[in-house]
């Protein structure tokens, strides 16, 4: 099946490649396509939907006697000890601060400042993720990883706050894992692990 990602992050799109290994992903970019959405819903599940049906909108008039499906995630990072922050805007965290978006290095230090003296450090990761393969057929998964923050940077693999996030289960950060080792433990790796099987 071909399916279109509601993202034009090439590292989501490289990551959910190796999960949906019996489909053929997509970003809109690939097949010509415009695709935006603002992320203004205040839970996961909202936004990931909303991502969904946005791309499905775009794409329907090309799903026909080919199957064609769109999938979206919502995605982010959750510190209990800072009240549930970065959250549903760990992708823009500190943007507000600083009057700009910041680069994946930026937002981890700012993060870390902002656990400076917080001795709780628990933390995990949420990902929901919606396919839509018709107008009424959806399938919604909701999945987390759960580990800590700890106080710098380690890794060169995977992307955004995985050099920060530590997991006890393999005495590193999400940044030093291999990829096929991320994916089994990830909260995008189980969504997408579930979702696969269902189609």
């Amino acid at each position: 099946m071909n399916i279109v990602l509601a993202t034009e992050n090439l590292h989501k799109k490289e990551e959910l490649s190796s999960i949906f290994l019996d489909h053929s992903l997509f970003i809109p970019k690939d097949l010509g396509l415009s695709f935006d959405f603002e992320e203004d819903a205040p839970t996961f599940l909202g936004n990931s939907l909303g991502k969904a049906q946005t791309l499905w909108d775009v794409v329907r008039e090309r799903a026909g006697s080919e199957p064609l499906a769109v999938l979206a995630d919502d995605s982010g990072l959750v510190v209990p000890s800072l009240g549930g922050e970065p959250g549903i805007y760990s992708a823009r965290y500190g943007s507000d601060v600083y009057g700009h978006m910041l680069e994946s290095s930026e937002r981890n230090r700012y993060l870390l400042s902002k656990l400076e003296g917080i001795t709780d450090r628990r933390a995990f990761f949420v990902c929901c993720m919606t396919c839509i393969l018709d107008d009424y057929t959806i399938y919604t998964v909701q999945e987390t990883m759960k580990g800590a923050i700890i106080d710098k940077e380690y890794g060169h693999g995977g992307f955004g706050y995985d050099p920060i996030f530590f997991v006890d289960t393999y005495g590193k950060t999400v940044a030093q894992l291999k990829a096929e080792e991320k994916n089994r433990i990830s909260h995008r790796g189980k969504a997408g692990a579930k979702l696969a099987r269902l189609l």
